[in-house]
């Protein structure tokens, strides 16, 4: 993966929320540092425990949510954002030689990407562009309470916002969950959870009324949101700047791989697994790592979003 050195970076949408209070998991669940597990049928929302990864954080953020994005609250409500840690991303020669200026010329593609591809295969929705907000160890969110890094990245669909702990890809991805990393894989997440955004624009929020189990609504969802990432993957090297420079120089299989990678990684099934020592899937939430990976490979092959209706397969 490298950038165009050519392109100019927009900052405006990628924020940081510095250090949180640490401690405390999501809601109460989580705690801190460790990785929550799912322990099968548990109480209220998804479960008596949150999974740890790319997760759409269903039990405060999904009620009334709609049939559509709304207007939210402000992004990091309550945390003081940070708005000078992305100054000196201007370009994509400083993207190709700064992790955080990567993240914002990803932001940026993934922006002009379903700029231009969601008003023209659903022109009933609005388009309008999340917010990105890093921080480290927790964060009082716009409108889903509290989060701790223990969550792993989420977006939260009441302040239309995403949210990530930069950590998390070493701390837990690679050094607990045993993912072999790559600079594709926060690309990949960071679309990931853009897809869910593109499901709030949708409605698709709407339709998940089970939350828990290997059929369920929001594995259904999140599957979803994986191959939109794959669409996104697809079409990242046609993407461009505000002046029409496009974003990406190159964007090749080993990158793709790296993502596949990834979501082989966060399978329900190869967590279970890991942090479990077996695999039951009626705890799923996300789905498994070979359905991960499928839906992946069926967004980048996709040429409508119709192709990652989730909903209506009989076969997940």
């Amino acid at each position: 993966m490298r950038f165009n050195p050519k392109a100019r970076l927009d900052t405006s949408r990628t924020r940081d929320a510095g250090r949180g209070r640490g401690g405390g998991g999501f809601g109460g669940r989580g705690g801190g540092g460790g990785i929550p597990i799912p322990s099968g049928v548990g109480k209220g929302g998804i479960g008596g425990v949150i999974v740890v990864v790319l997760i759409l954080v269903l039990t405060q953020c999904l009620q009334g949510t709609g049939s559509g994005g709304g207007g939210g609250t402000t992004p990091g409500s309550g945390t003081a954002i940070d708005d000078t840690r992305y100054d000196a991303c201007q370009t994509g020669e400083d993207a190709n030689n700064n992790a955080d200026c990567a993240r914002v010329a990803v932001e940026d593609s993934l922006t002009a990407y379903w700029g231009q591809v969601l008003p023209k295969q659903a022109p009933q929705a609005s388009f309008t562009p999340p917010q990105v907000v890093t921080f480290t160890d927790s964060i009082s969110t716009g409108g889903c309470g509290e989060a701790s890094a223990a969550v792993g990245p989420f977006y939260c669909p009441t302040d239309q916002t995403i949210y990530l702990d930069t950590s998390f890809f070493k701390t837990v991805l690679e050094g607990q969950l045993g993912g072999k990393g790559g600079d594709f894989v926060e690309p990949y997440v960071i679309g990931h959870e853009y897809g869910h955004h593109i499901q709030n624009l949708l409605g698709t929020m709407g339709q998940v009324r089970t939350q828990q189990g290997p059929d369920s609504d929001a594995v259904r969802l999140e599957l979803q949101a994986d191959c939109y990432a794959g669409m996104w993957s697809k079409g990242a090297l046609e993407t461009t700047d505000d002046s029409g420079v496009k974003i990406f120089e190159s964007l090749d299989q080993s990158d793709i791989s790296e993502a596949l990678d990834a979501a082989k990684t966060v399978g329900d099934d190869l967590i279970q697994k890991r942090t479990q020592g077996r695999v039951d899937p009626e705890g799923w939430t996300h789905g498994s790592s070979e359905e991960r990976q499928r839906w992946f490979t069926t967004g980048y092959g996709a040429t409508s979003i119709d192709e990652c209706d989730t909903f209506s397969a009989d076969k997940l």
